[in-house]
């Protein structure tokens, strides 16, 4: 890092990550990335399908480990799952069976949390995600944009430093996803977690995002990082402003070149 720079809180560094098909084919998924991501920055990150982007998430997380370089976080190398990590996939995975409520607690049981300040935790988190009203409900009487902030409060219950987001939107329609984006930045700007988000969405990354990463087809390689000067917080207006579509363009640049290589 050069002289004034904070240290970074993620630290990817020279990440390659190769896997062994059934065929007994060996596949690069990704090669030499290298990001620094300081504290409370929220991170975008951008590919063509089958381009590693998944799969950075989770060697950030220390669910799986590279083949060359190393992750760290806070300074400390990343060799597992960590405490201080929180994750919300695509699918929210809530447990039918439990209610709202019941499906947050879940990290304080696994982790041994107490029953009575976990229980005041969860209450507060379901208020921050604008469900306080919805504790004793299941999820199968919440709506689709409903369940994915359950698992955004269920992904906070441990108060993580870092929260990963793998296409935590990429199943809801046109309108409850823009919604939802309003609804991320707000709990963001609330709770000033370091986030990074990962999505095909060119509009979303860019109006989420402090930084935009683009990552290169497969073998995936950081192709460009973009920084988004968009003034916070954000609004649907935001997405018709000049410099918006100049940001978008110039990532959707990435993937014609792709589409005609």
């Amino acid at each position: 890092m050069t002289a004034g720079t904070p240290d970074p809180l993620i630290e990817v560094a020279g990440i390659s990550k190769q896997f062994r098909t059934r065929s007994g084919d060996d596949v690069v998924a990704l090669s030499e990335i290298a990001l620094a991501i300081p504290v409370r920055e929220f991170v975008t990150i951008v590919g063509p399908s089958g381009c590693g982007k998944s799969t950075l998430l989770r060697l950030i997380a220390g669910l799986v480990a590279p083949s060359t370089g190393r992750v760290r976080i806070a300074g400390a190398p990343v060799s597992g799952p960590r405490r201080d990590i929180g994750m919300v996939f695509q699918v929210p995975v809530l447990l039918p069976w439990r209610t709202v409520l019941k499906n947050v607690l879940v990290p304080a049981e696994v982790i041994g949390l107490e029953r009575r300040a976990a229980a005041a935790r969860a209450h507060e988190l379901l208020e921050l995600v604008g469900l306080g009203g919805f504790a004793d409900k299941y999820p199968s009487e919440l709506s689709g944009g409903m369940r994915q902030r359950v698992a955004i409060a269920r992904a906070l219950m441990h108060d993580p430093a870092i929260l990963l987001m793998d296409e935590p939107f990429g199943a809801l329609d046109a309108m409850s996803r823009e919604a939802m984006n309003l609804e991320l930045l707000r709990i963001w700007d609330a709770s000033r977690k370091t986030i990074v988000l990962v999505t095909h969405s060119i509009e979303e990354a860019v109006f989420l995002a402090d930084r935009v990463v683009v990552i290169s087809a497969r073998p995936g390689r950081v192709s460009d990082v973009v920084e988004v000067r968009l003034a916070r917080p954000r609004t649907a207006k935001t997405r018709s402003e000049p410099e918006f579509v100049r940001i978008a363009e110039r990532l959707r640049g990435h993937f014609e070149m792709v589409q005609a290589a």
